[in-house]
This record gives structure tokens, C-alpha cells and sequence, in this order.
């Protein structure tokens, strides 16, 4: 295994939110964030250039990007911002599941001994949801289910979160990439879709 990175850039424009962060040597040092339906394209790269300022960082040696599910636009503009600037400072990126960042915002204790549900919202009728464990430890993959069947699975004693009043950060991704770098467990960067994109192609007159 290569050896461990002392510094991680973590990205997340997967959902409702922005953000840039740098974990270095087991806490996060600098940290930009903010709430977003729109307009990520345009703030990303400027939240990672304030954050290795304030860091005092020229760049990482590793970067983690969400990489889905989540919205089609978002996750192609966290990966493709992740992609160029691991090309460019070759540094290799990870991939982190935004299912797993949203459920990673629990405190241990407050996961202890509790499933956690994560409910995504997916622009339609269903919504996408995966289940961990109080390790988070994935007991599924993550997969399309509609709001009846997310009431069915769930339990009394579930932890249920979803993304309409919680939103992934940059700061949790780069803590997970840290502990998936030591497990060997990263994503790939590439995209993590449950369907196609919602595509409406020009007509011949």
C-alpha cells in the first residue's frame, strides 16, 4: 500500500451544497461550505484555492470527491474539478459515496447500536436510500426505493436522514477518505448513477 496521506482534499457537489475542505494529519484545518441549489460550478474551485490558503498548503496528497448518488450535475462537477486537479498536482482521487458522508454526520454515540437509513432525495417519485450499520458498514447497496417502501424498512429503532434538512460537507468526506485509504476501500472516481440522466433530446422540425 502506498503510504498514508498527510494531507486530503476532500470535495463534495453532490447534492443541495458546496463545499472544499483539507484534512491534514488527522483533523481538518481549514473548511468552506455553503447551502446551494445552483451555481457550484462557479464556486468550488474558488472554495478549494481559500482553502489551501488559509492551510498554507501548495496541495494535497490525496483528494476525495463525492461521487453520487446525488444530483447528475453536482456529481459531474465535483468529479471533473477532483479529476483536473489530481491530474494536474498528480495526486490520485478517491471516490466517496454521498449516502455514506450523509450518514457519517452522526456522532458514534449517537449511532450506537442503531441501523441508519439514508433517504436521498432524486428529482422523482422514489428516492434513493442505503442502509449502514452503527459502523457504518453498509448493509446495502444503494438503490431506488419510493416513500412507502423507505416507511416499510425502516424500524422503531432506525435512525432515518435524509437530504432536505442535512447536507453532506467536505469535512466528513475527508475524514472517510482518510479511514478508507487504511481499509482499502475507496470508490473509484467515477460516477455513481442509479439511472440515465433526465435527457430531453431536440426534435426534427
Amino acid at each position: 500500500m502506498k503510504a498514508f496521506p498527510k494531507r486530503i482534499l476532500a470535495l463534495d457537489a453532490a447534492t443541495s451544497a458546496c463545499s472544499a475542505a483539507l484534512w491534514r494529519e488527522g483533523r481538518i484545518v481549514a473548511c468552506r461550505f455553503q447551502v446551494m441549489t445552483r451555481g457550484q460550478s462557479e464556486a468550488l474551485l474558488p472554495m478549494v484555492a481559500q482553502v489551501l490558503a488559509e492551510a498554507e498548503e501548495d496541495k494535497p496528497d490525496l483528494i476525495a470527491v463525492t461521487v453520487g448518488p446525488g444530483a447528475f450535475t453536482g456529481i459531474r462537477i465535483g468529479l471533473a474539478a477532483a479529476r483536473g486537479l489530481g491530474l494536474a498536482w498528480s495526486v490520485p482521487v478517491m471516490g466517496i459515496a454521498t449516502t455514506h458522508a450523509l450518514a457519517a454526520s452522526l456522532t458514534p454515540i449517537a449511532r450506537q447500536g442503531r441501523r441508519i437509513v439514508v433517504s436521498l432525495d432524486s428529482k422523482r417519485e422514489d428516492r434513493w436510500v442505503q442502509v449502514f450499520d452503527q459502523n457504518l458498514i453498509p448493509l446495502t447497496p444503494p438503490h431506488s426505493l419510493m416513500p412507502d417502501e423507505i416507511l416499510a424498512l425502516a424500524t422503531d429503532q432506525d435512525i432515518v436522514l435524509d437530504d432536505d434538512n442535512l447536507h453532506t460537507d467536505a469535512a466528513i468526506v475527508a475524514q472517510l477518505a482518510a479511514d478508507a485509504w487504511l481499509a482499502e476501500t475507496g470508490l473509484p472516481p467515477q460516477p455513481l448513477y442509479l439511472r440515465p440522466a433526465d435527457v430531453t433530446l431536440p426534435t426534427r422540425s
